[in-house]
């Protein structure tokens, strides 16, 4: 799906209002400063470096002391970087930040914004599950919490990342006589099957490019994961047989396949969830693996920080904002510039 573009919907300058929507993105007055800003801007602070949440082109960066080897490769080497340890308190204008461990991927980050003793949190993207290829999600209290939606459906429950990790390692036991390529996000969710794989066997895996590129970023800051080598330092003619292939969406169907013969598909993802998504994508086979929250952990989240304002925003908001009003929650929506996120990316 395409992202849409969306314009100014909070506009209040009042302590009330400390975040609001802007074109830009969603910003801090106090602090004059963005969060995951979609445009240029003078100050940035992201919570994580997938694409739809870090661009290029703005004068300073805050993040993560984690996120910033991804950051720099994802949007460049040469721009002013402010890298700051997890719970490290910093002033920006009025108000006092701090960055949180997320449970997304490598360096994710919820943002803590203190201002005139009221606290909010954006949580950018984040999950509650255990991943052994980044920080465990901390619950941050705060009077007013932004959290994303993207899988804000009764419907969405997953099981633990080791349980899905070992029902891929059995498909690729499965079939020995053919390859198995494993499609899924690069940044992630690849190297969090990696990480989770090494639970089962020692075997090696192969990686498309794009996943080797930043696969190699994770083993740099200290992330355990099973052995693993690019597609294309393997001699032509190499059959691949029996061995599994890791690979990012794009390359789906594209020339880069044409030299696996015959081989069994797999989508990782958390829409794998839906009937029919598997059929439409072209998959053999789907395996349920999400790098957000699913319907039990964005409530037990919410609750869990004490919020008594709630903010959503990123995906499928109406349920859980009935759900949350009834329950007692003050709640309000954000519009982002990538309010419908690409089914590969989750």
């Amino acid at each position: 799906m395409k992202a849409r573009a969306w314009h100014k919907i909070w506009n209040i300058k009042t302590v009330n209002n400390l975040v609001r929507a802007t074109s830009e993105g969603l910003y801090c007055e106090p602090g004059n400063f963005f969060i995951d800003p979609w445009k240029p801007v003078q100050t940035a602070l992201i919570t994580h470096a997938h694409s739809d949440h870090a661009h290029a082109g703005s004068a300073q960066y805050f993040c993560a002391e984690k996120c910033l080897p991804l950051l720099k490769h994802r949007i460049g080497h040469e721009n002013k970087y402010h890298a700051l340890k997890y719970g490290e308190k910093f002033k920006i204008g009025d108000t006092v930040i701090s960055f949180h461990p997320a449970g997304h991927i490598l360096g994710s980050s919820q943002v803590r914004i203190e201002y005139k003793g009221k606290v909010w949190v954006v949580s950018g993207d984040f999950k509650r599950g255990e991943d052994p290829s980044c920080d465990e999600f901390e619950v941050v209290h705060c009077d007013v919490f932004i959290s994303e939606a993207t899988f804000a459906l009764p419907i969405y429950r997953w099981e633990s990342g080791e349980v899905t990790a070992k029902k891929i390692f059995d498909w690729w036991q499965s079939d020995l006589e053919r390859p198995s390529l494993l499609f899924c996000y690069a940044l992630g969710k690849s190297q969090r099957v990696l990480a989770e794989l090494k639970k089962f066997t020692d075997k090696k895996v192969y990686l498309h490019g794009a996943v080797e590129n930043l696969t190699e970023i994770y083993r740099k800051n200290g992330i355990d994961l099973i052995d693993t080598a690019p597609v294309a330092s393997m001699e032509k003619g190499y059959s691949f047989k029996g061995d599994l292939i890791i690979a990012p969406p794009s390359a789906h169907r594209s020339t880069w396949m044409k030299r696996f013969k015959d081989p069994q598909t797999a989508f990782a993802s958390g829409w794998m969830q839906v009937r029919g998504v598997r059929r439409r994508k072209g998959y053999e086979k789907g395996f349920v693996l999400s790098d957000h929250a699913d319907w039990i952990e964005l409530n037990r989240t919410i609750e869990q920080t004490g919020a008594k304002t709630v903010y959503l925003t990123h995906g499928k908001t109406d349920v859980l904002e009935r759900y949350l009003t009834e329950k007692g929650y003050e709640v309000r929506l954000f519009k982002t510039e990538y309010e419908d996120q690409e089914e590969a990316s989750s």
